[in-house]
Order: C-alpha cells, then structure tokens, then sequence
C-alpha cells in the first residue's frame, strides 16, 4: 500500500466529488456541503487510509452515500430541488437558431437523465461523464459489473427513448 496524503490524493478529487454530489442531489449548494462533509469524513478516517485500496473509490463511496441521504432527506422534508441552470457551449453553432436548438437539447437530455433512478443515474455520471471503468463503478456502488453494465444499458435506452418521444412531439 502506498502512503496517502490528504493534499495529494484526496484534494485533487474534490471536483470529481462535487459532480457526482451534483448529479444526485441536482443542486449547487447542497452539491458542495456534501463534498466538503466528504472531505471531513475522509479525513476523520485517516487513520484508516493503508488498509484501503483505493482512495479514490472510497471518497466516491462516501460522497455518494451523503448525497443520497441529503436527498432522501429533502424528499421527505417535501423540499423542491432546485435544477441545475449551466449554459451549454455553442461557439460551435453558426446561428442563434441552431444554438437555441442545442440549448434545448441538452437542458431535456438533463431533465431526461435527472428522472433516471438513482442508481441509473450515478452509473451514468461514473461512466459517462467521469469516464469510470465499470469495474471501479461496481466497487464504488458495492454492486457487479453485469449490474452496472444492465443499469448503464437500461439508462440510455430510456434517454434514447423519451428524448425520441420528445423530439417527434407534435409531429
């Protein structure tokens, strides 16, 4: 086992936390708080960081399991959470219709992956977007990589469906 050193091994993961924090929770704020208890749970835990294999996988682990209970909590409070309004790069369109067109396009795709299951959902930011093995996505979420490899698969087919749905509507 290697030595781990907070400032070189867990620090640098903080965004990779804070998407993962993002993507379930689906706000900002709460997205942060849950990065930085991450980080104090992770650092209570020093004293435990040679008998784990991975600390990357272990923060993850964590945030995700914070972020889940925040959410749940908020739920059951009948609290609304609030959507996540980032602007889409369109320097690539060449006219405003084509860029409102995109804008369009992804803020369904969003709303699209943010009705996915959790589960779905986290298999989705791992995979996709932080681009995770699904051999370190089955150890960050405690489940087989032929449960990831279904939930990834069952994840994108209803995007493709409901975003197809979606885009014949009216037609």
């Amino acid at each position: 086992m290697k030595k781990i050193s907070f400032r070189n091994d867990v620090l640098p993961l903080k965004n990779e936390l804070f998407r993962l924090a993002l993507r379930i929770t689906l706000n900002r704020a709460e997205a942060e708080d849950v990065v930085q208890e991450t980080m104090i749970k992770v650092w209570n835990r020093r004293d435990k960081w040679e008998e784990i294999e991975s600390i990357e996988a272990f923060c993850l682990t964590i945030c995700r399991n914070i972020a889940i209970d925040k959410t749940k909590k908020a739920e059951n409070q009948n609290l609304s959470l609030a959507d996540n309004h980032d602007v889409p790069d369109s320097s690539y369109s060449s006219n405003p219709e084509e860029q409102a067109e995109q804008r369009d396009r992804v803020a369904l795709i969003r709303r699209l992956i943010g009705e996915l299951p959790e589960k779905q959902r986290s298999i989705m930011q791992l995979r996709d977007v932080e681009g995770k093995s699904y051999k370190d996505i089955a150890k960050i979420l405690a489940i087989s990589e032929e449960q990831v490899k279904i939930n990834i698969f069952r994840a994108r087919q209803t995007i493709k469906q409901k975003f197809i749905e979606a885009e014949n509507y009216g037609l």
